[in-house]
């Protein structure tokens, strides 16, 4: 006799198990989400264009008392939420680090959400803590560390630097003061404490140092140079400066890739400067880390093995669904400066046992097996078609960048490092001449236009004073084509809005005549 004939329970229809009833359901919901995807896939339009306040309107959430058939639910909900999402494999959505993803990676989610592991202690995730342990010890190896698996799987980039700069800081406050954070808390002159990153480092480091209690005024942002680095001279006067002033550094934070310029900090000569000085050194390549897998470019990342401590991103050049990212510890005692017992979860018997229980190394419990995304895309492509895939969008900015800076309409804003393109529409002085502020304003509202007419999500962003639109190429099924035919857009809709500029100016001419 069957499961759901001895039990009437409704929960059967509704709870993932192993009665028949549930599979069934599984089967079919799954059947018709998928279907959902492919129509959705179909639909050419990056956007449905609707603005923040059309949208409110458009969703009602519909929660009722009495239950809902699945069909129904699921039918609302492509319509709601998938039929107004943005398409990230359109070849114009371009704005920001965010990726299409991996086939593979999919079918991983898929077996990630059925399991539905909690990577906080071992006994909830046999299997995927030993496979993330590997996959850190794998990447250990990748990036020139020590053989071990000191690291741990994460959220993103802001959880990991989140997770560098707290080990920095605990470790100074131990080594300077005597003091142990986590038990005694921070000495009474803490606000001395200072984090030295460049002025385009990731807005994390102000965020995780407020956080941590030290505020923004702990972060030193030193200035970069041309190609958007930090200046290794400027960096050494400003840690002599900072400690004539009393300040304890607690951490050097390098970047590589940074999110608008796609530059990558001189890494060996900081690492030098850091080891000099005896300051921990966090290298953030959430983005650059990407490199890793390129034959080309590796050596962008010289010098990476010798910080203290490494945030690794895989929603972005990876490919991955969100949320995917690693945090890498070169020695990893520094875990004991956020480890805490609990006996529910990581014991001191099964310490004793050698049980790998995760939660001493995350700043969360409960936790995704992210990992497995990770494994199963390289796995499946491979490193060196993993690395080609990198090296495209590269390859494919350099090309774009150099059609922007022959074109008289637009200004190419500085050499593409990664795949990150800042160009800007240059002031229509054959037309009109525009303000300063009325061209950044010019900028601001092509892109705005395009995403509202579902044609192109453009990045705005600033640099060196001006509003800038950005291209952020990592999507792999771009070509150069789909890149000239978005410059187009681009100019046709700055054509557009600077006509109206000269109606309005046309008529407001007329009216001060009569």
């Amino acid at each position: 006799m069957q499961k759901d004939q001895l039990h009437s329970n409704p929960a059967l229809n509704y709870v993932l198990c192993d009665s028949d009833s549930s599979r069934q359901q599984y089967q079919q919901q799954m059947t018709l989400a998928a279907q959902g995807v492919e129509r959705w896939l179909s639909d050419p339009a990056l956007y449905s264009g609707l603005d923040v306040a059309s949208l409110a309107r458009a969703i009602n959430l519909n929660i009722a008392d009495e239950p809902q058939p699945a069909e129904q639910v699921i039918e609302q909900a492509l319509r709601q939420y998938l039929d107004h999402s943005l398409k990230v494999h359109h070849p114009h959505c371009v704005a920001h680090l965010h990726c299409p993803t991996l086939i593979i990676s999919q079918t991983a989610e898929l077996l990630m959400n059925a399991s539905n592991q909690s990577m906080d202690s071992w006994d909830q995730s046999p299997a995927a803590t030993v496979i993330e342990m590997k996959l850190i010890a794998w990447l250990r190896e990748l990036v020139g560390y020590s053989t071990g698996d000191a690291g741990v799987f994460t959220s993103g980039g802001t959880q990991s630097n989140l997770m560098g700069l707290l080990l920095a800081r605990d470790a100074v406050v131990q080594r300077v003061w005597g003091i142990d954070v986590r038990t005694q808390g921070l000495p009474p002159d803490a606000q001395r404490l200072r984090v030295i990153c460049s002025s385009q480092a990731h807005f994390s480091v102000q965020k995780n140092m407020a956080l941590l209690g030290l505020g923004y005024q702990s972060v030193v942002a030193i200035a970069c140079n041309a190609q958007g680095q930090m200046d290794t001279q400027v960096l050494q006067q400003t840690i002599a400066q900072l400690q004539q002033d009393g300040c304890v550094i607690a951490a050097i934070v390098a970047t590589a890739g940074t999110t608008d310029i796609g530059a990558i900090d001189p890494l060996q000569p900081i690492a030098d400067i850091a080891k000099q000085q005896a300051i921990w050194l966090h290298v953030d390549a959430a983005w650059g880390g990407a490199l890793l897998l390129s034959n080309q470019y590796r050596h962008w990342l010289n010098g990476m093995a010798q910080a203290d401590s490494i945030t690794l991103d895989f929603h972005k050049h990876f490919f991955q669904p969100i949320s995917c990212g690693a945090f890498l510890l070169k020695d990893p005692a520094h875990f004991g400066l956020m480890h805490y017992q609990a006996d529910y979860l990581n014991s001191a018997f099964d310490e004793m046992q050698g049980v790998p229980n995760l939660v001493a190394r995350s700043l969360q419990t409960t936790r995704r097996f992210d990992a497995l995304k990770l494994w199963m895309s390289l796995q499946h492509l491979g490193t060196a078609q993993f690395g080609a895939l990198v090296e495209r969008g590269i390859e494919l900015a350099q090309q774009v960048a150099a059609k922007i800076a022959d074109d008289a309409q637009l200004q190419l804003m500085i050499e593409p490092q990664l795949s990150s393109v800042l160009f800007r529409l240059n002031n229509p002085t054959d037309v009109l001449s525009l303000t300063p502020a009325n061209l950044d304003l010019l900028n601001q509202q092509v892109a705005d236009h395009l995403l509202y007419s579902g044609q192109a999500n453009v990045g705005v962003t600033r640099f060196q004073g001006q509003t800038c639109l950005k291209l952020t190429i990592l999507n792999p099924v771009i070509t150069l084509p789909d890149l000239e035919k978005l410059l187009v857009l681009v100019k046709q809709q700055a054509a557009v809005l600077i006509q109206k500029i000269k109606t309005l100016e046309t008529v407001s001419q007329r009216e001060s005549l009569s």
